[in-house]
């Protein structure tokens, strides 16, 4: 009797709080310590205008306010505050350390990333940001005794609470609409860095997606393709495929960075295309698009499942493809085409902890040209210069720019250390897409080769504050979305198959993107197909067959 008198009085002792008024403290403190970035971005896009970025705090708080109540009932009161806590406390790290925004796409990206990509990410910092910002809150708010009224009383209070904010809410909007639409129109991710409704909502739709996509099957697309061989090639004709990681074409000195980044590549007569962008900011998105049919502006993430791809429409005029992955996978591009994951093979001599350098993919292109027997696209996926663990890319031989960031946390980093190590990355894969063009040289008496690089989508280095990529398309910064894209082609085949390399030169330098790869590989392999478009092949202008090649797909 004494021991649960004892208990009562300990019970007692912790502070008793209405549902509602916990649910406004939990509101306050989601707005003021969790919303660092969405409160600074939304006073910049206002900076004309305090009295709107006023009324747009009273808007915002009201409805979040109405948002958290809905969710005050008995029994589930704490469990969803403590969620929103945690959600939010996770959530305003990365928007405010990296200026991600955690929308759709980005869970996407997160859900197909590997354990030790992951793992880059989970710092001591983190650890401890969460610890402050995201545990300490909840276990106060699983300490307090809530008062909860009885039933209807509850419910007609909390409708009313909720009503009231929501009458709040629609006030101001209507009263200041013309200010806010005119920033809404200009700023279209004004909301996009709200704590934590967005990240919810984007997960929700990212679960409801993904269970609509897991049962689509994809439409043949190029059936009719067939291998032309309009040049009369006496060999097999080889294009072998870098598709590079989180390159940004700022950092390559074939495009005029300043530094030396591509030493080995502006010895090996490649045409550079300087103004190209990607279909995306992350890989989930831009590889799958990238060997795609569609365009950036048509391509959805349903499309690119629903329909066959560009190893597809290969398969089916018989050219042999293989898919070699030191990245995260292919995303469903290799589907119904032969794929090797090499990390999975922990090989000691470049891979460690769970993770391995891109020489991995080097080591078996010999094996992979010695047993090709007729024309074969083999594509090679790399890590690339994926961060934030850019030190982790490259060997130490590779380590020229220096000092350069040691460590997952850029925030014991400086700026200079940061792209030191990026730009390290970048010396690395110089290395690796010029020895692969070496490795088709050494192999020239029986394959007539060719390679293509191009990257999946760019990277920020601090540039306006943000870090990473995977920025939406719609904002994202230059840096994201501006990629490297290059090839080569080899003596015999350009001579055979009449490409005249001076000429690509010189039409280098117009606009191209992800949508061009599709095609221009179909072209240089030679393949007929009603899916091949001319147009956006960037080697039809300057090749002789062209013509001949174009006339086959009516």
């Amino acid at each position: 009797m004494e021991d649960n008198a004892t208990k009562v009085r300990l019970i007692e002792r912790r502070p008793a709080i209405g549902s509602v008024t916990l649910c406004l403290a939990t509101t306050l403190y989601l707005l003021l310590v969790t919303n660092r970035s969405f409160w600074s971005t939304a006073y910049s896009y206002f900076a004309a205008d305090h009295l709107s970025f006023v009324l747009f705090v009273v808007g915002i708080s009201a409805v979040s306010m109405a948002i958290i109540t809905a969710f005050s009932a008995k029994y589930v009161t704490k469990a969803f505050l403590i969620f929103f806590v945690l959600a939010a406390a996770a959530g305003s790290w990365f928007t405010d350390q990296f200026g991600v925004v955690v929308d759709k796409e980005m869970i996407r990206n997160a859900a197909v990333s590997t354990g030790a990509e992951a793992g880059h990410l989970i710092t001591t910092r983190f650890a401890l940001y969460l610890m402050l910002t995201g545990i300490l809150p909840s276990l106060v708010i699983l300490w307090v005794r809530i008062r909860h009224r009885p039933v209807l009383s509850k419910l007609a209070h909390n409708t009313g609470v909720i009503v009231a904010c929501l009458a709040v809410f629609v006030v101001v909007g209507f009263g200041d609409y013309r200010a806010f639409a005119g920033v809404g129109r200009a700023h279209r991710d004004i909301l996009d860095r709200l704590n934590p409704f967005v990240p919810i909502t984007s997960t929700i739709r990212f679960a409801v997606s993904s269970e609509q996509d897991a049962h689509v099957v994809a439409e043949p697309l190029g059936t009719d393709a067939h291998r032309v061989n309009t040049a009369g090639l006496n060999k097999p004709r080889v294009t072998i495929i870098v598709a590079g990681e989180t390159a940004r074409a700022d950092d390559f000195s074939l495009g005029g960075y300043a530094r030396k980044t591509n030493p080995e590549l502006e010895k090996r007569n490649v045409v550079y295309f300087p103004k190209t962008t990607s279909c995306g900011t992350a890989t989930a998105i831009s590889i799958p698009c990238m060997f795609s049919v569609y365009p950036r502006t048509a391509y959805t993430h349903r499309k690119g499942l629903a329909t066959e791809n560009l190893l597809d429409v290969l398969s089916h005029a018989k050219v042999d493809v293989s898919w070699l992955d030191n990245d995260t996978g292919s995303y469903h591009v290799t589907d119904r085409v032969p794929f090797t994951f090499l990390p999975e093979s922990a090989d000691p001599r470049f891979c460690k902890d769970d993770e391995c350098l891109d020489a991995i993919l080097l080591d078996k292109v010999d094996d992979w040209l010695d047993h090709v027997k007729g024309d074969s696209v083999l594509v090679l996926h790399q890590l690339g210069s994926h961060g934030p663990a850019y030190f982790a890319r490259y060997p130490d031989e590779y380590r020229r720019f220096v000092p350069d960031c040691r460590a997952n946390d850029f925030g014991s980093c400086t700026a200079e250390e940061i792209t030191n190590a990026y730009d390290n990355t970048i010396l690395y894969t110089d290395h690796i897409v010029s020895t692969v063009i070496d490795k088709l040289k050494q192999h020239s008496d029986k394959v007539a080769g060719a390679a293509i690089y191009m990257s999946d989508h760019g990277e920020s280095l601090g540039e306006n504050g943000i870090y990473l990529h995977g920025a939406p398309y719609i904002v994202a910064p230059s840096q994201q979305t501006h990629v490297p894209f290059l090839a080569w082609v080899s003596d015999d085949l350009a001579k055979g198959a009449g490409f005249d390399m001076s000429c690509m030169a010189k039409q280098a330098d117009r606009d191209r993107s992800h949508d061009n790869f599709f095609h221009s590989v179909l072209g240089l392999m030679d393949v007929a197909t009603k899916a091949y478009d001319p147009n956006l092949d960037v080697f039809a202008g300057c090749r002789r067959q062209a013509d001949k090649l174009a006339s086959l797909q009516r």
